[in-house]
């Protein structure tokens, strides 16, 4: 009979640990789709570029790209799809995406010349991008919320959803 108590109080501390702890609160669900498969292809085929020299109406490695030159070949190139002329005629098509909305192969838009949609990259995340600057002269990586770039962001665009 004195077991009685001690094997009461056991079982009711085993159950206790049966409960476990309380699940978490699931992270913020993102207002968009899960992403398309195409934007994985653009952010990597984008990254390859990497170092490739600058020309200004560049449309190919070969030869140099420039910005709209860059996310034309790479759309095209990883994703199947023709975006053609302008950052601005680029900015055109596609939806308008909130920052905070932001997913990997969206492309980003700048005011870099006094004029709208001047210049274009592609969001890789972490807020990050890939594009074909003129300044250094090659296609490189920036920040999105640091540095000359991030003071002169527009808008984003998708293409995929």
């Amino acid at each position: 009979m004195r077991l009685l108590p001690a094997l009461i109080l056991t079982l009711l501390l085993a159950g206790c640990g049966l409960l476990g702890t309380a699940p978490s609160a699931p992270p913020p669900a993102s207002s968009r789709p899960v992403a398309d498969p195409r934007a994985h292809d653009v952010v990597m085929f984008a990254l390859g570029l990497v170092d490739t020299g600058y020309r200004f109406g560049g449309k190919n490695p070969e030869a140099g790209l420039d910005c709209s030159g860059m996310v034309s070949y790479v759309f095209g190139k990883a994703a199947g799809l023709n975006l053609a002329g302008s950052a601005a005629d680029i900015a055109r098509h596609g939806r308008p995406v909130g920052r905070d909305g932001l997913r990997p192969g969206d492309l980003l838009f700048f005011n870099t010349r006094n004029r709208a949609y001047s210049h274009v990259g592609i969001y890789i995340g972490d807020d990050r991008f890939v594009h074909a600057p003129s300044s250094n002269g090659k296609v490189r990586t920036d920040s999105l919320t640091r540095g000359w770039f991030a003071t002169r962001f527009e808008e984003a665009r998708t293409y995929f959803d």
